[in-house]
């Protein structure tokens, strides 16, 4: 099964895409938070062969949605009605920043932090 990772931001969308097998990661793209967002994922999708969708939950230290959930759950349920496709959550924790420590700054950054999302909900499937 393909998946599509996807970490949500107010200005930037990063996505991250997983191998036929579902076993890695890669990130794929970074798109602008813009009203063509929706169709930009859909068409990714398409070309990619993506059968299920893993999005980032943002949450503090204490286990609450961060400010940016209320975006990122209206967001979603703008995506599912587009695409027809199982969604999950997956807890995702400073994964920008992890991502900037691995890798330095750079352009792909949110995809690079997509992917380490949708890498940490396929090793909790034991996709490994």
């Amino acid at each position: 099964m393909k998946y599509l990772g996807i970490d949500y931001g107010i200005k930037r969308v990063g996505l991250a895409v997983s191998d036929s097998e579902g076993k890695m990661a890669f990130p794929l793209d970074v798109l602008s938070n813009d009203k063509r967002l929706i169709a930009r994922i859909k068409q990714a999708c398409s070309s990619e062969k993506i059968q299920s969708i893993v999005i980032g939950e943002s949450q503090d230290f204490k286990g609450k949605d961060n400010p940016i959930m209320k975006d990122a759950k209206d967001f979603l349920k703008v995506l599912k009605k587009s695409i027809n496709l199982p969604t999950h959550w997956e807890p995702e924790f400073l994964t920008s920043a992890e991502a900037e420590r691995l890798q330095g700054k750079h352009g792909m950054l949110d995809a690079s932090a997509a992917a380490l999302i949708l890498k940490s909900y396929l090793d909790k499937k034991g996709n490994k």
